[in-house]
């Protein structure tokens, strides 16, 4: 054994073991304290990975069974409303078999046929009224969505069911006349160069209120090259036109909304300093509801920002870029299809579900103008059972869909979820006994550490005696 005083080795050993068993006693700390093994890739990266992918799962499950609880009150609604048509329906064929009677005078059946003109206003009242938020289920209409024909124009589309106050309650086309292009915001320049490597003046400009310096010696490409590397602060990019030897600005999205500002006062990119402003330009179009060459509706598409096109009633329609940059029309671009409400009731990506829902006023059921003042009730009543027929299949639909898909499906999401909560469980979350366990050591090591280094800050006195000596 050899005596040092400028190095203690031993100390050195000592307190390496005692910073290691601190930084493990911090870990178990942060471990305890929030209930997990894993805080930070660096605890278990393929274990983190393995977590994310089934937290991404039960969080998804989550959203789906709202979902499916949205989509059973969804259908209560309806079949509740429907109920009520059913109970009219009854009395309906009552006053039919009552006026069949020879005993019934013409005031009494004149009576009985107002009354049954109530009842007809009654149903096609339900049919018309009848909501889900904003979504009216009877008419016709619930369930109307949309699907793109046309995706080099036309990104996106989100129907509401209704187009200029007409329920789409029919099966068709959407042509897209534009009417207004979308723009870019384009401000030209005023302060020309000889080049893209022609030396800037040394001064300050603002740009939709980011500043930026430019230093001695500094070109019009770095010039360039600092406006686009803010371009996600500011919103707006730079290129130099050889053309007219000027920088040129525009902004990096499209919509009235995209504004530039610039504020020069040195003349940098205006020819004389001061301030200017541009703004884009949003798309807008009119829009018609087709039926073959019947046109169902037309509204103007003139309430959306950028590329987006969106109508009083809230039909959205995105546009692509190409689509929204040309004054054009584009016949036949979405598809409309009417009647079938799709929910999403999984937490994957075609997991759904679709529910038929027709429309139920009393013309849709074949009882306009249904006349029980004649003496042979056989239309009537016919009549009559047919709607109850329509009505009753419909709600044994419903029916159906709310006890054999969602309910069904809303108890297999709670098993999945469970289990695969458990599963996460298992990879994330910790042991709180065998972290104890493990804590309760490292404290002791920790304690033993601190008196172990402590003497062994005490063995280069020993080589004090020898100097003594």
């Amino acid at each position: 054994m050899s005596f040092r005083v400028n190095n203690n080795v031993v100390a050195m050993s000592a307190y390496r073991n005692l910073s290691a068993t601190g930084d493990e006693i911090a870990k178990s700390i942060t471990r305890l304290s929030t209930g997990l093994r894993i805080n930070s890739g660096a605890d278990d990266p393929a274990g983190l990975i393995a977590s994310e992918n089934f937290r991404r799962q039960i969080s998804g499950m989550d959203a789906a069974l709202r979902n499916n609880q949205d989509a059973l009150n969804y259908a209560k609604t309806a079949d509740g409303a429907l109920e009520e048509v059913s109970k009219l329906l009854r009395d309906a064929r009552a006053l039919a078999v009552a006026n069949g009677n020879s005993t019934v005078d013409a005031n009494q059946k004149l009576a009985n046929q107002n009354q049954l003109n109530n009842i007809m206003t009654s149903i096609s009242r339900i049919a018309q009224s009848t909501s889900f938020g904003d979504k009216k289920l009877l008419d016709g209409s619930a369930g109307t969505y949309g699907t793109v024909n046309d995706p080099a124009n036309v990104a996106s589309v989100n129907l509401s069911g209704t187009m200029n106050t007409v329920s789409m309650t029919t099966n068709g086309t959407l042509d897209i006349t534009m009417t207004q292009a979308a723009a870019q915001a384009q401000l030209a320049g005023g302060a020309t160069y000889a080049g893209a490597t022609s030396a800037v003046a040394t001064g300050v400009f603002t740009l939709n209120g980011y500043a930026f310096n430019v230093g001695g010696g500094e070109t019009v490409a770095d010039v360039v090259s600092k406006i686009n590397s803010s371009a996600a602060t500011t919103g707006v990019q730079a290129q130099f036109n050889g053309t007219t030897g000027t920088i040129d600005l525009s902004s990096n999205a499209y919509g009235s909304d995209k504004l530039i500002h610039l504020t020069d006062g040195n003349g940098l990119i205006l020819a004389s300093g001061g301030s200017a402003s541009a703004a884009g330009a949003d798309a807008q179009a009119t829009v018609a509801y087709m039926n073959g060459a019947t046109t169902l509706a037309t509204a103007a598409f003139t309430r959306g920002h950028g590329l987006q096109l969106r109508d009083a009633d809230n039909n959205v329609i995105n546009l692509t870029t190409t689509g929204a940059s040309n004054v054009s029309t584009y016949t036949g671009a979405i598809q409309v299809t009417a009647g079938q409400s799709s929910f999403q009731i999984g937490a994957n990506a075609d997991q759904t579900a679709l529910l038929t829902l027709s429309s139920f006023n009393a013309s849709a059921l074949g009882l306009g103008n249904l006349d029980i003042t004649v003496s042979d009730m056989t239309t009537p009543l016919n009549a009559i059972d047919a709607a109850i027929s329509t009505v009753s299949t419909t709600r044994g639909n419903i029916g159906s869909f709310m006890r054999n898909t969602i309910e069904s499906n809303m108890r297999s999401l709670n098993v999945t979820k469970e289990n695969l909560t458990s599963t996460e469980s298992t990879i994330r979350d910790i042991d709180v006994a065998e972290e104890m366990t493990s804590y309760t050591k490292l404290q002791i090591l920790q304690q033993s550490g601190l008196a172990v280094l402590a003497q062994a800050n005490q063995s280069p006195q020993a080589v004090l005696n020898l100097l003594r000596g």
